[in-house]
């Protein structure tokens, strides 16, 4: 066979039949994921909400909100945090563009389209779509909805410590600085940028308080201190899930310095909103958190509704007084403590800590959501909840299918194969067993004995099978 030598150039043919261009095979994850959205009638539902926002017949038609929302659960399965990746790699993919029903010869939308599109749908459209996915599940007969754990975590803003500034003066952190070095007598007439961290790292009472600082380019950011240690402008995300399936009911955004245990009751109101529109019939019942959640007035508005709440106590310097408190705190309080001490509340704080801390590492982390490109709590919010809705709908086809991620289903296609190149290895090292066996065998006896070891294409072929 000569060698073949790849052309420096070439000329792009002028015309091509549409019967000559090859049809990609695309992805399986994809092709059950569209069967799936098919099935339960996604793209009429989703253009029978987005259709107030658009005109009826003035303009060209718009980019079909299938699309768009398509185009953000792609950013979860293939962990992209930007619009710009997202676009980039559905214009890149031959399995992506079938996937959002394009074909080869059209072109995918660009970044700034969905900026538009985002601008344009209101935060119900999303939460909307997100109790669809949720009625998939409901469907599928894998909601539940009666424990749900609540848990937060932090979400890198677009935002950088530089940009903040006082917000009594307005003036930003080079100023400020500038002004401190010369009270403290630094003999400076124009510092740089080095002189003034030199001067930040020795100064004393270095703190930064957020009702002093806002950030410039995101005011609803929050100057938060992130699990590595690190100063960063954060928005807290909290999730709200089912112990017994493992499905967000609620992912909300909030600033980042709101207490947890003020955050609680929206969440738990919007998991049980989600629920019913899902087409649940479930209530919640038994709520178990950290003790970052434990309050009076949270415990007693749970236990106004009937919800059972697991959450340990903060230790305490001094005794609880009730006096100028009413008495269903203190009931609530009591009895919160009682069932903490419980079986099922180390039951429940087990799965707590299994199921939220995934639904964090699934969204935030491989599905590329712990830094965000937006800013404000509206645009972080619809961005974060439709890699909720993307999380459901791995969970959901992980149920039905066995593979939740189109990742996962190349580990698991490479874990079968090489399953399958071990146990051939194994029969291959006993047939060379079976051999000498037989040799021995015909050397220390004289009576014929048959051959009947299997054939390499029988072997093959059993495996196969």
């Amino acid at each position: 066979m000569a060698l073949g030598r790849r052309k420096r150039s070439r000329q792009g043919e002028l015309w091509i039949a549409a019967q000559d261009v090859p049809q990609p095979a695309g992805h399986p994850f994809y092709h059950k994921l569209n069967d799936l959205l098919a099935e339960a009638g996604f793209d009429e539902h989703v253009e029978s909400l987005c259709c107030p926002f658009y005109a009826a017949h003035l303009g060209r038609p718009s980019i079909p909100p299938g699309v768009y929302f398509r185009m953000l659960l792609i950013g979860y399965f293939e962990g992209i945090d930007s619009q710009r990746g997202i676009a980039w790699r559905c214009a890149d993919s031959l399995s992506l563009k079938s996937f959002l029903g394009y074909t080869l010869a059209e072109a995918t939308p660009e970044h700034s389209s969905l900026t538009v599109i985002r601008k344009r749908l209101s935060v119900e459209v999303h939460e909307q779509v997100f109790a669809f996915v949720l009625n998939i599940a409901q469907v599928k007969k894998l909601l539940k909805g009666k424990s749900v754990a609540v848990d937060s975590t932090f979400l890198e803003a677009n935002a950088a410590m530089k940009s903040i500034v006082r917000r009594d003066t307005g003036e930003d952190w080079k100023a400020y600085l500038t002004k401190l070095a010369k009270e403290g007598g630094v003999d400076i007439e124009n510092p740089t940028d080095e002189d003034l961290r030199r001067f930040d790292k020795k100064r004393k009472g270095k703190k930064v308080s957020n009702r002093e600082w806002v950030s410039a380019s995101d005011p609803d950011a929050r100057i938060m201190k992130m699990k590595d240690k690190r100063t960063h402008l954060a928005y807290k995300a909290e999730h709200a899930i089912d112990l017994d399936s493992g499905l967000l009911l609620a992912a909300t955004i909030h600033h980042g310095d709101r207490a947890d245990s003020e955050s609680l009751v929206e969440s738990l109101v919007t998991a049980q909103a989600n629920l019913i529109w899902s087409g649940s019939e479930a209530e919640i019942r038994n709520v178990p958190a950290d003790k970052g959640y434990h309050k009076a007035e949270t415990l007693a508005w749970c236990h106004g509704y009937g919800i059972r709440t697991y959450i340990p106590e903060r230790k305490l310097k001094t005794k609880r007084k009730w006096t100028d408190k009413p008495a269903e705190w203190q009931e609530a309080y009591y009895s919160n403590r009682r069932r903490v001490r419980g079986r099922r509340s180390k039951r429940l704080q087990r799965l707590r800590s299994e199921h939220v801390e995934r639904s964090f590492a699934h969204v935030c982390e491989t599905g590329g959501a712990r830094r965000s490109w937006l800013g404000g709590l509206v645009d972080v919010g619809k961005r974060y909840l439709m890699y909720a809705a993307g999380h459901n709908l791995g969970v959901v086809m992980r149920k039905l299918f066995g593979v939740g991620t189109p990742r996962s289903l190349q580990t698991k296609g490479r874990a079968g194969l090489a399953l399958f190149l071990l146990r051939f290895d194994l029969l291959e090292q006993l047939m060379r067993v079976w051999e000498r066996i037989l040799a021995l065998m015909t050397e220390t006896s004289a009576i014929h004995i048959p051959d009947t070891r299997p054939s390499r294409c029988a072997v093959a072929q059993t495996l196969a099978t």
